[in-house]
């Protein structure tokens, strides 16, 4: 029997749900920050990200100063990442859902998240789950675009924290349904 056929490797092979929805939401977050690194700089002050010594921690490679729409070849190569895990979660989906990607999106406001957000009628925790999510998203947007800062680790740190507590009371909650 190969892993192919068996139920626990045809699980670790088929595309999931929730991954492939994550790579979606990763992709469009990459697209953004490389959009605004290219138009006004993702680093504080007007600075621009060079992605390779962010990533790396290299901090006297990580930022230059922004002089206009200049693509630097740290630019390509993070925004075709962000099209890479955009296409392969787009993939992922269509495989996942019935319908494929369009279905999917049409979905989402009927989704768990969004309609528990004003109506506690799934229950208090999902109502507080999705709102963790809302606020988590909202601060980083917000806080980012007012500060002109997209990079900025202790915002991540606030949202990051926001956003898996949210996701992880909506998982509780469909475990326990």
């Amino acid at each position: 029997m190969s892993m192919l056929e068996s139920e626990w490797g045809s699980a670790l092979t088929s595309p999931s749900r929730a991954a492939s929805g994550a790579a979606v939401l990763l992709g469009v977050w990459v697209l953004l920050l490389t959009v605004v690194n290219l138009v006004w700089g993702a680093y504080s002050s007007g600075m621009k990200v060079l992605w390779i010594g962010f990533v790396t921690g290299d901090s006297a490679a990580s930022n230059i100063v922004h002089d206009g729409l200049e693509v630097m070849p740290d630019d390509i190569v993070f925004g075709l990442i962000g099209v890479a895990l955009l296409g392969l979660g787009a993939m992922g989906i269509g495989k996942a859902v019935e319908g494929g990607f369009s279905a999917w999106i049409s979905e989402l406001p009927r989704g768990a998240i969004l309609s528990s957000l004003f109506s506690p009628e799934s229950g208090v925790n999902r109502t507080m789950a999705s709102w963790m999510i809302i606020l988590g998203v909202g601060f980083y947007l917000c806080w980012s675009a007012v500060n002109t800062t997209w990079v900025d680790p202790g915002v991540y740190a606030m949202m990051i924290v926001m956003v898996c507590f949210g996701f992880a009371m909506h998982t509780m909650a469909d475990a326990e349904s």
